[in-house]
């Protein structure tokens, strides 16, 4: 399967806690002003990858702690992801999923175009639009402080946002 990728990032320490493999994907409709990565925006940017390839990159570095998803809009792409996302969670990985959607919005969409499938493979969501007037250096792993830390499966599995921290 092919997604459309800005890049990626080998072993990131700043997309999650520990050693991260991170996936930006192309396309993102939220426009924040002030966006960290406004190269992500347009949907006809970016360049295709196959999933079989990047799972190959993730499986060659035995340090990971896990894989995240971000972009762009991650959900944009959600059924391709959670594809990638169930053979990451067999190599024992965890995966954090950025976006700029809310968990509300997302659970209320989960039964289109894979949402609910990205929602299952998701250990961690951070999720909402970021906002510049709520920018903050004090946040980790976040950029606005309206952004939440979310226990994706415990939310799933309560059907609201269970806000945590990560390890």
């Amino acid at each position: 399967m092919l997604l459309q990728l800005s890049g990626t990032a080998n072993d990131s320490i700043v997309d999650g806690p520990g050693i991260r493999f991170t996936i930006f994907v192309q396309g993102c409709p939220h426009h924040c002003e002030g966006c960290h990565n406004p190269q992500t925006h347009s949907f006809e940017g970016g360049t295709p990858a196959d999933t079989d390839e990047l799972l190959g990159r993730i499986k060659g570095n035995p340090l990971l702690d896990g894989v995240t998803f971000s972009g762009g809009e991650p959900f944009c792409q959600a059924q391709t992801l959670a594809a990638l996302g169930t053979q990451i969670r067999a190599l024992g990985l965890n995966i954090i999923t950025y976006t700029g959607y809310t968990f509300e919005e997302l659970y209320a969409k989960r039964e289109e175009n894979g949402i609910g499938a990205l929602l299952a493979v998701t250990d961690y969501l951070v999720d909402g639009r970021y906002v510049e007037a709520l920018k903050s250096y004090e946040l980790a792993f976040r950029g606005s402080s309206n952004q939440r830390i979310l226990d994706c499966q415990a939310s799933l599995a309560q059907g609201c946002a269970v806000v945590t921290e990560f390890p």
